[in-house]
Parts: structure tokens; C-alpha cells; sequence
């Protein structure tokens, strides 16, 4: 009887246990371990409950002196992760020298830097050192670029695609400048990259090239975008630089080998388009095809601007009594931007500077450069 009545007991107990524990399932159960957060949501609620942002993650963040507006802009999933380690994230950070403003502006620039476990920031550190010498060195590039570290979480195909790259030559400077300008090369397959290098050598060896492994490097090293185009792509662009200059296998692979690397990573209509524009403008000024020619070959990183900007910067020279011909011979003009030849025209005009007789040059100085001859043309 005596163990009846607890049996009975314990029966009332559970069912009022049961009762309790449905009741608490309405709600989401928060459990706070360390720097993770794990969440157990009620089972069949719905999808709009799980788009919703993670308010404790919001108030970490905020503590942590993020831009959660930033974030929203940049990353707004990141906010409704239910597993995140911002707070190992800022420790990891801190002990390689950060402080906690570069830490906030870290996040704020990348917020998925939060998703990254402290395994994972060790190892991928580890491999940075294996390129950079220092710490300030990686927490510099962090700064300007977080992306470059966060955005993948594959280490190992990170570190078999630095072994590739040394394997072919490239320096730690290039390797360095990967990891800050295209990171997202690293995030490629070895094998894709490798069927890039091949390309590249086939290439060289198709114009007559006797050195391929020094072609590839002296490629890679002025565009290192190229990585991120198909070969398909990367192979027309090529083709369509030799048709339009009428070039013979030995001057292309001389272009090549300079400034021709540079627009490889442009898509191939982009190319075909502004390469057209150039040809239209300068032909409608009066000048020749050979003129056209040589002014695209002289500065071929003219075909980078847009069709509507490289008119406008023309127009303005042509209404600042610049003529056609001067423009023409100067192509690096048209890397400044119309106020900063503005500026410079006027400045020049106060001195009665002539570019008829002296050329237009000086417009295409440095901001440093240009000062100083200023200055050495006020004194005269």
C-alpha cells in the first residue's frame, strides 16, 4: 500500500511536472555558456519567429561598441544566429594586440567574423604568420580589409592553395597582396587555380613564350584578379586585345608581360564596350586609327573607366582648351578626377602656365608632385 501511494504520488508529481515543462516551451529557452549562446525554440513555431534578430546577440554587440545598424546593412542574418562567439572573437583579438575600438569596427565591417570558433581563428592565424612576420602586420591588414581573414572558414583548403602558390614562384608580397585585395582566391579550389595557372602557361607557350613559369608570375603578380575570372573569359579577353591592335604573337606577349595583364580580369563584353567607346570618342576629334591605337597601348587601364566617365573627363579637357592631340599623348590624365583637374587648371591659370607650350603633364602629377611644382612656378 505504502508503495502504492507513492507511485500515486509520483504520478500527480509528473503530470504536474508535464504541465509546467508545456508551459515553458511557449517560450524560447536561453542558455548562456562562456561566449556561446545556445538556443531551444518551441517545436512548430513559426518561420517569421525565426527571422527575427537575436536581441541578446544585439545587446553584446552594443556592449562590444559595434554599428549594429552597420551590421544590418552589411550581414542582417548574422543577427539571428542562434550560436555566435563575439566574445571569444574580442579576447582572441585582444591578446594579438587589438584594442577595443579596432575589434568594433572589426565586426561592424564583417559581422560573420563573430561565426568564426577560436579553432578556427588560431588555425587561419597560424597560416597568415606563415606569410606575414609579424602580428601587427595581420591586425593591420584586418583593419583595412576584414574580410580577407573571415570570409572563409576552410583552412585547409587555404593553406594546400599557399602551397600551390609557392610552389610556382610567387613571394610573399604577392601572396600577401592576395590576401588583401582577392581573398576570395583562396576560397577557390586548388585544382580551379591550378587549371588558371595552366591556361596561362599554354598561353605562353602558344605565342612563342620560352619561359611560362616567369610569365605566369610576372602575370599574377601585376593582376592578381585574374583568379577570379573563368578561363573562358580570361582567353578571350586575350584573343580581342590581338584582334583590335592587329598585333603579332610577339608584340601581344609583350603586352602581356606589361600593361595587357592588367585588364584580363575584366569581363569580356565590359572590354568590348569601353574599348569600342575609346575608339568612337577619339575618332570623332579627328584622330587616326594609328593615333587611337597608340594612345589605348599606351595606358590600357583607360579601358577600367566607364564609357560615360571617360567622355566627360574628355569633354572637360577639350572645354578647357586642351586639345585632342595633347590628351592623347598624356593618357594618365584621365586617372584624375574632373575636380581634381579643375582644381589644378585653375591654379595654373593664376600663373598663366601654358599648355601649348608646355604640355599637359603636370595634370597628371601626384598630389605631392603637383604641389611642389606649384610652388617652385610661384617662385618663378
Amino acid at each position: 500500500m505504502a508503495v502504492r501511494g507513492l507511485m500515486n504520488i509520483n504520478h500527480l508529481f509528473l503530470s504536474s511536472m508535464k504541465k509546467s515543462w508545456l508551459i515553458k516551451l511557449t517560450t524560447e529557452i536561453v542558455f548562456i555558456g562562456g561566449s556561446t549562446r545556445f538556443f531551444c525554440l518551441k517545436l512548430g513555431k513559426s518561420n517569421d519567429a525565426l527571422d527575427k534578430e537575436n536581441t541578446i546577440l544585439v545587446h553584446s554587440l552594443e556592449a562590444l561598441g559595434v554599428d549594429v545598424r552597420m551590421v544590418r546593412q552589411r550581414q542582417p542574418g548574422v543577427l539571428r544566429k542562434q550560436i555566435t562567439n563575439e566574445e571569444g572573437l574580442e579576447k582572441f583579438l585582444q591578446a594579438k594586440g587589438a584594442n577595443k575600438e579596432t575589434i568594433a569596427s572589426i565586426i561592424s565591417r564583417y559581422p560573420r567574423a563573430i561565426t568564426r570558433s577560436h579553432q578556427s581563428l588560431r588555425e587561419r592565424w597560424e597560416i597568415w604568420r606563415s606569410i606575414l612576420m609579424t602580428d601587427v602586420e595581420i591586425l593591420t591588414i584586418l583593419q583595412r580589409s576584414p574580410e580577407s581573414f573571415f570570409r572563409s572558414g576552410n583552412n585547409e583548403n587555404m593553406q594546400e592553395n599557399i602551397t600551390f602558390f609557392c610552389s610556382i614562384g610567387l613571394m610573399p608580397s604577392d601572396l600577401c597582396k592576395m590576401l588583401t585585395r582577392t581573398p576570395r582566391v583562396f576560397s577557390n579550389s586548388v585544382e580551379l587555380n591550378k587549371q588558371m595557372v595552366d591556361l596561362l602557361c599554354e598561353i605562353c607557350l602558344s605565342l612563342g613564350g620560352e619561359n611560362p613559369d616567369d610569365f605566369v608570375k610576372q602575370l599574377i603578380s601585376r593582376n592578381v584578379f585574374i583568379f577570379l575570372r573563368s578561363r573562358k573569359q580570361v582567353k578571350a579577353n586575350i584573343n580581342l586585345l590581338q584582334s583590335s591592335f592587329n598585333l603579332d604573337n610577339e608584340e601581344l606577349l609583350m603586352l602581356l608581360h606589361g600593361q595587357g595583364g592588367d585588364v584580363l580580369d575584366l569581363s569580356n563584353e565590359y572590354l568590348k564596350k569601353t574599348l569600342a567607346n575609346v575608339k568612337e570618342k577619339l575618332l570623332s576629334h579627328g584622330c587616326t586609327e594609328k593615333e587611337v591605337d597608340m594612345f589605348v597601348l599606351k595606358h590600357l587601364r583607360i579601358l577600367y573607366l566607364s564609357s560615360q566617365n571617360l567622355n566627360d573627363k574628355i569633354d572637360f579637357l577639350i572645354q578647357a582648351n586642351i586639345d585632342i592631340e595633347q590628351i592623347a599623348k598624356c593618357p594618365l590624365v584621365l586617372d584624375k578626377s574632373i575636380s581634381t583637374m579643375s582644381h589644378r587648371i585653375e591654379e595654373l591659370e593664376k600663373l598663366d602656365y601654358s599648355f601649348t607650350d608646355h604640355g599637359i603633364g603636370i595634370l597628371a602629377l601626384s598630389q605631392q608632385r603637383f604641389e611642389i611644382k606649384l610652388k617652385k612656378l610661384r617662385s618663378t
